[in-house]
């Protein structure tokens, strides 16, 4: 057995978080020494209200010259103002009709990467859909080299497909482990970018890079160094989030055949068993917040300075807002899930991977009659407590 094999399950994440859930929807967690956050009202409170529930938790983890750099231009881990500084400039870029007017591009590429697999009855889902797609798609809107994905993807790898922590570790442990583990791959990152943002500076393109270099913001223009975080961030949520979706919903689909059998017979249905997907394996199942005042949350009182664990994935499950949470209901609406995130740090590129998906597997299911998970391969999964994602995904494909 592969040592991907052994790894911990979803169904591992999701037992430990309801044996959480029975101290409490928010509670104190000694052992973690934070507060947990399972339900979804409370969740959503955590997320909308940034000014009491801030996302500048750098101070969890000690400071090094590489994460500092990196953390520099992340908007994911500021508040306002800066936040809306730096989201202000990416946003036009990603908002509903510029991404729809990608639709024709994403599904070329699309074809063009099922064309690649020939005749072959096997395929790797991951390898040769859902990881390039994106990918390719988001480095030609940064001007990146398509060619560099196989470095970007060990990048992500890097970053988010770590061996499995103890996930009843203090934040604070876990945060220095974390840093040391990440630290030579974001060194690297923040050299190659810095590079490709010289390089935009000096020869302007046609490309979002170029845009960040030339905008101006109360007459002052972002310095390098600013760039370097906000490329890296929008390069690897920019593909991370619709690998994991894409790979995700195939597997959820092929473990429903009923409701697999639905979509076929419908693709209009392709969108909600996609945000249902989302809900079930929520790709990112926890984020983490800081009060910067003491706060009330779900009848308890928090005080100031306090590390707030809010737990994505068990919000999805609260049977207060999605009755029967653990059934798979490509029917489910309203479908409030916080897969995306709430408030002002919702998904700046949700619009983008929502239509990827929706066209990859819109395809996936033209192209081939039939789509089963391979039992004779592993299916590879990253260790859940960092991200529900695959990392190998083999299916046996039988092509119209």
């Amino acid at each position: 057995m592969t040592a991907a094999a052994t790894r911990r399950s979803l169904p591992d994440l999701l037992a430990w978080m309801e044996r959480l859930r029975q101290r409490g929807a928010v509670h104190h967690d000694d052992s973690q020494q934070c507060w947990q956050v399972l339900g979804h009202p409370e969740a959503s409170t955590v997320l909308a209200e940034h000014t009491t529930f801030s996302s500048d938790v750098g101070g969890l983890a000690p400071r090094s010259a590489e994460i500092e750099l990196f953390r520099r231009g992340n908007f994911l881990r500021s508040d306002p103002p800066e936040h809306r500084r730096l989201r202000g400039l990416a946003s036009h870029a990603f908002t509903p009709r510029t991404v729809a007017g990608l639709a024709p591009h994403i599904a070329d590429i699309t074809s063009e990467l099922l064309d690649a697999t020939g005749d072959r009855g096997r395929i790797d889902l991951i390898d040769e859909l859902a990881y390039p797609l994106p990918v390719i798609v988001i480095a030609e809107l940064l001007g990146l080299p398509a060619n560099d994905r196989p470095m970007f993807r060990r990048w992500a790898d890097l970053m988010f497909d770590r061996a499995a922590t103890n996930p009843d570790e203090s934040l604070t442990r876990l945060a220095e482990a974390n840093t040391r583990a990440i630290a030579p791959v974001v060194r690297d990152m923040n050299a190659y970018l810095l590079e490709h943002i010289r390089r935009a500076r000096a020869h302007p393109g046609n490309d979002l890079t170029t845009r960040l270099v030339q905008a101006e913001i109360d007459g002052q223009r972002l310095v390098d160094e600013e760039i370097v975080g906000f490329v890296g961030l929008l390069l690897l949520a920019g593909h991370i989030t619709t690998t994991a979706t894409l790979g995700n919903t195939v597997l959820t689909l092929d473990q429903h055949p009923r409701a697999a059998a639905e979509v076929r017979a419908d693709a209009d249905l392709l969108p909600a068993v996609i945000e249902e997907s989302l809900r079930l394996r929520t790709p990112f199942p926890r984020l983490l917040r800081q009060t910067s005042r003491p706060a009330q949350l779900g009848g308890a009182d928090i005080p100031a300075g306090s590390m707030v664990a809010v737990w994505l994935a068990a919000a999805n499950r609260d049977e207060r807002v999605f009755p029967d949470p653990d059934r798979f209901d490509p029917h489910r609406s309203p479908n409030p899930h916080l897969a995306f995130g709430h408030g002002i740090h919702f998904c700046l590129g949700a619009p983008l991977a929502r239509l990827e998906a929706r066209i990859a597997l819109g395809l996936l299911l033209a192209r081939f009659r039939d789509i089963q998970v391979a039992t004779d391969a592993p299916v590879e999964q990253r260790d859940p407590w960092t991200m529900v994602s695959l990392n190998k995904l083999p299916l046996d494909v039988r092509r119209r």
